[in-house]
C-alpha cells in the first residue's frame, strides 16, 4: 500500500502586530488552499497565543529572529529537517529572504521576494499596494488564488469571527467592562513614533463627548500607556484602563463587542477592526493609510500633523459609524 505523504507548508510573518492581523486574511486562504496540510508558522513570540488560537496552523514557533551565528545555524537545521514542500514568505523583508537564503542550495518551493525563489511575486507594482491586496496578488503568483481581488480596495479583510469561539468566556463583564455600550481607545503606539499619535487631551475631550452621549470608555494599551489612561480618565473618571491587562486575543473580543473603536494607526486598534467594532483610524502624514489601513467598517482621519486634527471631527466620524451609540446627546 502507498503511503500518503502529507503536505508540509511553512507561513512566515514576523511582525508588527497590524500588519500581522492584516496577514490573517493571506493565511486563512493558504489554509483553505492547503486543507489537508501540516501547516506552520514562523512567527516571534509575542504573535504566539493568537496564532495558537487561530484555526490556521498546527504548529506555531517563535525562533523567526535569531540573534547570532549559532541561532541562525539552530534556525537552519530545524527547517532543513523539517523538510516543508511549500513555503509562503508573508513577511517579505530582507531579514525572510536571508531566511531563503541560508536553505540553499536545496530550498523549498518558496512564494515571496527572495532572489531565486520558485514563486516569486514579480508584480512591479507591489509596494505601491494595500497589504491586503499586495498578498492577494502574491498567492495569486503562487496559483492558488486565480481570482484574487487585487484591485484597491477589493481583498477580503481578516476574518476573527474564530475568536469568540474560542475564547466564549472571554466577555467584557468579565474583563471589568460594565455591560452597557462602550467605545475602545487605543491612544498609545509606538514609542518611537510619537507623531502617529493623537494627543492625549484631545482623546480626554473625546472622552466627555462620547461619555455624554451614553458611552462607557474603555481604554487599551501596554502597561507603558497607563499615563495616558490617567490622563483620560482625569476628564471622565468613569473611564475603564485596561492598559496592561489585555492580551491580543483579549483586545480581539472587547472589540468584537464594541459600539465603536477609535485611536492611532497601530496594532490593537487594526486587531479590534477586524474584530467587528466600527472604527474610527488617525493618520498622521509618517504612513499612508492607502498601503496599511485597517479594512472594515473604518473611518480614516488623516492630517498632516495629528495635532491638529479637531475633536469635534472625531466626534462626527464617530457618530456616522455608530449612530445608536455615538449618536447627538
Amino acid at each position: 500500500m502507498t503511503r500518503r505523504v502529507v503536505e508540509k507548508v511553512l507561513m512566515i510573518k514576523l511582525s508588527a502586530l497590524g500588519d500581522f492581523v492584516l496577514a490573517l486574511a493571506a493565511m486563512k486562504k493558504i489554509r483553505q488552499a492547503h486543507p489537508k496540510a501540516h501547516i506552520s508558522l514562523l512567527t516571534t513570540p509575542p504573535f504566539e497565543a493568537l496564532a495558537k488560537a487561530s484555526p490556521y496552523f498546527n504548529a506555531v514557533f517563535t525562533d523567526g529572529r535569531p540573534e547570532g551565528f549559532p541561532e541562525w545555524m539552530a534556525l537552519r537545521r530545524r527547517l532543513r529537517a523539517a523538510a516543508y514542500t511549500r513555503v509562503y514568505d508573508l513577511q517579505t523583508s530582507s531579514h525572510s529572504n536571508r531566511i531563503f537564503q541560508l536553505l540553499r542550495p536545496h530550498p523549498p518551493a518558496w512564494s515571496g521576494i527572495a532572489f531565486g525563489c520558485s514563486m516569486p511575486h514579480k508584480n512591479p507594482l507591489r509596494n505601491q499596494m494595500h497589504t491586503l491586496e499586495r498578498q492577494a496578488d502574491q498567492l495569486m503568483y503562487a496559483g492558488i488564488w486565480p481570482d484574487a481581488p487585487t484591485s484597491p480596495g477589493t481583498a477580503p479583510a481578516p476574518d476573527l469571527s474564530w475568536v469568540l469561539s474560542v475564547a466564549p468566556g472571554e466577555r467584557p463583564a468579565a474583563a471589568g467592562v460594565k455591560p452597557k455600550p462602550y467605545v475602545m481607545f487605543v491612544p498609545g503606539g509606538s514609542a518611537h513614533r510619537p507623531e502617529k499619535r493623537w494627543p492625549v487631551e484631545k482623546y480626554g475631550e473625546l472622552a466627555r463627548i462620547l461619555y455624554a452621549r451614553g458611552l462607557d470608555i474603555v481604554i487599551i494599551g501596554g502597561p507603558q500607556e497607563t499615563a495616558l489612561a490617567q490622563a483620560i480618565q482625569r476628564q471622565v473618571p468613569r473611564s475603564r484602563d485596561l492598559t496592561g491587562r489585555t492580551d491580543f486575543a483579549r483586545i480581539a473580543v472587547l472589540g468584537a463587542k464594541a459600539s465603536l473603536a477609535i485611536g492611532n494607526d497601530t496594532g490593537p486598534l487594526h486587531l479590534a477592526a477586524a474584530a467587528g467594532a466600527p472604527t474610527v483610524v488617525l493618520f498622521s502624514s509618517a504612513s499612508d493609510p492607502a498601503l496599511s489601513a485597517p479594512r472594515g467598517k473604518v473611518a480614516v482621519l488623516q492630517a498632516k500633523k495629528l495635532s491638529e486634527l479637531p475633536v469635534a471631527k472625531v466626534a462626527q466620524a464617530a457618530a456616522a459609524l455608530s449612530p445608536s451609540g455615538a449618536g447627538a446627546a
